[in-house]
């Protein structure tokens, strides 16, 4: 459905945030993990057509989307890290308002979207005044309002409660069914539920490409466990990249990310996703 190859994006600064970048994607949630700064949104800006790579392609259903960028427009969805609203009208004045300049006049269809993501009783109430996480819910639906085959979020879940969280990862995986969802964040936990293919970026490049269970199987063997004294913690959380740390009465009890073992009494452990994406951030430079 989409192939980028060999993608790169240089700024007029000389800064890089893309560098060589390719990947096939069909229908499913794709989760695009990365730290901040990895490139993650400059390269959904240019799958969105709203730049341009410097060098290489990105094909849709075979077609160049610089060359002819209104047939991926029309199959398209995206909601941008920072979404704005028009405070002054309500949920479904807006939301017709975004149909109306994608083509759809369905007063109907405009409903039914605003109860899939749980705003329905709030129809007629000013996005003004809407909370963060209603605000993303209604930019979810905005991306939906022209049933794209391609959905784009981009850190869709930031700033948002932990229920808000929960609730919109599951709109994804209900939306994932039949289209492809690239899912942009740093947060682990926003994919590991709904993601059918992880992409982790770094310093602009693909690090890693596979499924969730790939991509905890790549990181068997270099995670472990031990217990240090509360005086030695700072100096090991220095040396080693460590995933989590619990303080308890016989010590630190702390999880560490490396490929071999990082003091004498520490004992493999089975890693979690969290863990398996610090392990391919850090297998291919530094974060």
């Amino acid at each position: 459905m989409l192939e980028i190859h060999n993608v790169t994006k240089r700024f007029s600064n000389g800064v890089v945030a893309v560098a060589d970048f390719s990947l096939k994607l069909e229908k499913g949630v794709l989760g695009l993990l990365g730290p901040n700064g990895a490139g993650k949104t400059t390269l959904m800006q240019m799958i969105a057509t709203i730049t341009v790579p410097t060098s290489g392609t990105i094909l849709y259903r075979e077609q160049d989307i610089v060359r002819s960028p209104d047939g991926i427009r029309r199959q398209l969805g995206y909601l941008p890290q920072d979404f704005g609203v028009y405070d002054n009208l309500t949920a479904a004045e807006f939301l017709s308002y975004i149909g109306a300049l994608k083509g759809v006049h369905d007063r109907k269809k405009v409903m039914e979207l605003l109860e899939l993501v749980n705003l329905h009783t709030e129809a007629n109430r000013l996005a003004g005044t809407f909370s963060g996480g209603m605000r993303q819910r209604l930019g979810i639906a905005q991306a939906l309002i022209n049933d794209p085959d391609i959905v784009i979020v981009d850190e869709p879940t930031a700033g948002l409660d932990p229920e808000e969280r929960v609730r919109f990862r599951n709109i994804l995986s209900d939306i994932g069914v039949g289209k492809l969802v690239i899912l942009s964040t740093h947060i682990v936990s926003d994919v590991e539920a709904v993601a059918t293919h992880i992409a982790v970026m770094n310093q602009g490049r693909l690090v890693a490409s596979a499924s969730p269970e790939q991509l905890l199987r790549s990181a068997q063997g270099n995670v472990w466990e031990a217990i240090v004294p509360s005086d030695r913690f700072d100096d090991m959380r220095m040396k080693y990249k460590t995933s989590r740390a619990v303080r308890r009465p016989d010590g630190v009890h702390v999880r560490i990310v490396h490929r071999e073992r990082p003091v004498a009494d520490a004992s493999p452990v089975e890693p979690d996703l969290e863990e398996a994406f610090i392990f391919a951030v850090n297998s291919h430079g530094k974060s």
